[in-house]
């Protein structure tokens, strides 16, 4: 009889095997579906089948490029923007920020940037609340944005899902947990076992790495910063061995950003550092830094946008930016902010008959106190630029506070010539005895105030040498400032050496007391112009403000003169309350002035309105035709009389509106970084800067000092192919 087969009766512990067999494979896990752009596939994946109540979980944001297509790391280096996600999240679930891979350097003809190519995953990590129910589901959204490159940038960006089930335990998904183990396993870690030091010396920064005994070679090393505006993206980094360590200079960025204390980024190496192939370093940085020059590609291909031209540091020798200062110095006493305060001092020539010993100390002390007011402007110039601050020439009277002590200190200065006071009233009779006597001391303070007045105008060829003054190491730096005092110096300290001048100026007699009250008046000028820039810097309330804090130092003198007139002591302590009202009305002037927007309306077409300044703004105007900017400020005189007198004539602006030329005016009156950097970029350090962007050519500087053919015949370069092929292009 044949035998039948039957299969086994399954007994209990078979049947349960096979239900959890069932169950792991029929339970769901978290799913979402990718979303493409016509460059980049994105889509939200997890490391885990599912969300643990109380346990963190990572999501990563996969971006699949296009072929020769990248987006960027945390910082994009020369150009570019990082990608971004703004989660959506279920209550009880909170995201960390992006755990950023080590980026790569993707040169894109001058420029390099840090970025991806190909497939990449950029975990985050997510919580979940410890209450969170099994057998519930997350419902995870995010908008993902981000610039995507070739020859061309294209911002995109999608709104992603993930449906992430809620378990009491989760395994790796099978699909995405172990590239995304992977990529956390990758992710840069601090530097474990080796001696990091930074040290900055001028335009570079000189990183010592010192390796544990037995360490391997690491090959190759390059240097990613974290922040952008420190180090220069596309200048090469040297590596060099010093003994058993090793040393990498990093050239510092030509847009130097505030804020370069530290040396913090990621350190990839060819051959792996530290057991990884990159890691995290984080050190203080010692010396000082200024911003660099900006690399220069002649054979780089036309960009879009205009290229800045090469500073002064790349094509100013040391000799050169001295004798342009020390010209610059001299040009600079005949500036309407330095002529008043000369005036006083040469009336002092024809007052007092003093032997020629006497005239020459005092001329002397004079040319001291310039030169040791110039040093110390430029000791605190370096001081505040290694602190990582963007500043220029005339930096302090981007300060309400510094306009408005200005201002009282001359109007203070008007009422003695007035005649409403003397100075000798304030101090006792011993002090006033020994001035008399040695009149080298108000000689020397004269010429500390004289550029401090100076400061608001920048004379032809200061800009060029001050912008090279601003990119060199300290010793070169002060070398400049020193030129520049000397040259200003020069004139007064020459008419106190050889009094023969004062033959040509009448006898001394009321004719003199006349021109010491006349001289009052150029003073109340520069009030009223310090009072239109604290204005412009803040708002009307300032003026008045202001206005209120001269009346009362007015009162507060007059009572003083009374008091000493011989009447009673109240008369002191009335000038004593004036002065502190003085003081409490003035101090919501030092209060941070309120943000001002960049952004500009846009001039309709044909219009030849002056639109605001932002880099965007004027790469997006270059792009489109020759842009001319004027770089300026309510504090500086020379830009103002240029505004009037230029750049306000009717026909000069229809010329600009013939050849379809954007105007663009920066305005430097209150600190603006953006416009600092493009002030460095030009290799100027103050203003005015006139500079006129021309398709496909380099940028053309005009001089400090315009007038209308200046500007036309700067003008008459745009005709020709340049021109012809922009108008085609239109």
């Amino acid at each position: 009889m044949p035998s039948t087969f039957r299969p086994p009766t399954p007994g209990p512990r078979a049947w349960w095997a096979a239900l959890a067999l069932a169950a792991t494979v029929l339970a769901p896990v978290a799913s979402a579906a990718p979303v493409s752009t016509p460059n980049v596939e994105a889509e939200l994946v997890p490391a885990t089948t599912a969300a643990v109540p109380g346990q963190p979980v990572t999501v990563a944001l996969r971006l699949k490029h296009r072929e020769g297509w990248h987006t960027y790391w945390q910082n994009p280096g020369d150009s570019g923007l990082p990608t971004t996600i703004e989660w959506k999240l279920p209550p009880g679930v909170k995201a960390g920020p992006i755990d950023w891979p080590a980026p790569h350097a993707l040169p894109v003809g001058p420029l390099v940037n840090y970025g991806f190519e190909g497939e990449i995953l950029l975990p985050s990590t997510l919580t979940v609340a410890s209450d969170a129910k099994p057998g519930s589901e997350l419902a995870i959204a995010a908008r993902a944005d981000w610039l995507v490159c070739k020859e061309t940038c294209i911002p995109e960006g999608v709104d992603l899902t993930l449906a992430l089930p809620v378990a009491a335990s989760a395994s790796a998904h099978p699909r995405w947990g172990a590239p995304i183990a992977a990529t956390v396993a990758a992710l840069p870690r601090p530097l474990a076992g080796w001696g990091v030091a930074a040290q900055g010396e001028g335009q570079r920064v000189r990183v010592a790495l010192t390796p544990p005994a037995g360490a391997a070679d690491p090959g190759k090393l390059h240097f990613f910063p974290f922040k952008e505006g420190q180090v220069e993206a596309s200048a090469p980094q040297a590596l060099a061995r010093d003994g058993a360590g090793y040393v990498l200079t990093l050239p510092v960025a030509y847009q130097l950003a505030p804020g370069f204390a530290r040396v913090a980024g990621v350190l990839s190496a060819s051959n792996g550092i530290g057991g990884a192939m990159a890691a995290t370093i984080d050190v203080p940085l010692a010396g000082s830094v200024v911003a660099g020059p900006k690399p220069v590609d002649a054979a780089a291909p036309a960009l879009a946008i205009p290229p800045a031209a090469v500073p002064a540091a790349a094509t100013m020798s040391l000799l050169f930016a001295v004798i342009a200062a020390f010209l610059g110095g001299m040009i600079l006493n005949l500036m309407p902010c330095v002529l008043p305060v000369l005036s006083i001092k040469v009336l002092g020539f024809a007052e007092h008959h003093d032997s020629r010993a006497t005239m020459r100390r005092e001329g002397l002390a004079y040319g001291a106190g310039v030169l040791v007011t110039f040093v110390a402007l430029a000791g605190v110039m370096l001081a505040l630029r290694a602190a990582g601050e963007q500043l220029g020439w005339g930096f302090q009277l981007q300060s309400p506070v510094v306009v408005a002590a200005l201002a009282v200190l001359f109007f203070v200065l008007a009422l003695n010539l007035s005649g409403v006071f003397e100075f000798g009233q304030f101090a006792p009779s011993s002090v006033l005895s020994w001035a008399s006597k040695n009149r080298t001391l108000d000689a020397f303070g004269t010429g500390v105030l004289a550029v401090v007045i100076a400061s608001p105008c920048t004379a032809p060829f200061m800009g060029a040498a001050l912008g090279f003054a601003l990119s060199q190491p300290a010793i070169e730096t002060i070398a400049v400032f020193v030129a520049l005092g000397a040259g200003m110096a020069l004139p007064y300290v020459l008419l106190a050496w050889f009094p023969a001048w004062r033959r040509a100026l009448p006898k001394p007699g009321a004719w003199m007391l006349r021109f010491k009250q006349l001289l009052a008046f150029p003073l109340y000028a520069t009030v009223a112009w310090l009072a239109w820039v604290l204005g412009s810097q803040l708002d009307v309330d300032a003026v008045l403000r202001l206005a209120i804090v001269l009346i009362a130092v007015a009162f507060a003198l007059w009572a003083w003169h009374v008091s000493r007139m011989g009447s009673t002591r109240v008369w002191k302590l009335v000038s004593l309350a004036a002065l502190a009202g003085a003081v409490v009305v003035a101090l919501p002037l030092a209060a941070p002035a309120p943000a001002e927007s960049a952004t500009a309306t846009s001039p309709a077409p044909g219009s030849v309105a002056w639109q605001g300044y932002s880099p965007a703004r004027l790469a997006e105007l270059a792009a489109a035709g020759p842009v001319f900017v004027d770089f300026t400020a309510a504090w500086c005189v020379t830009c103002q009389v240029n505004k009037r007198l230029v750049l306000s004539d009717r026909a000069l602006l229809d010329a600009f509106a013939d050849r379809k030329v954007a105007l663009v005016r920066a305005d430097w009156t209150r600190r603006d970084a953006d416009i600092t950097r493009a002030l460095a970029a030009l290799g100027r350090s103050g203003v005015p800067v006139y500079v006129l962007y021309r398709p496909g050519r380099e940028p053309l500087l005009l001089p400090e000092v315009l007038t209308t053919r200046i500007v036309t015949d700067a003008l008459a370069t745009l005709d020709g192919p340049a021109l012809a092929q922009t108008e085609a292009a239109r």
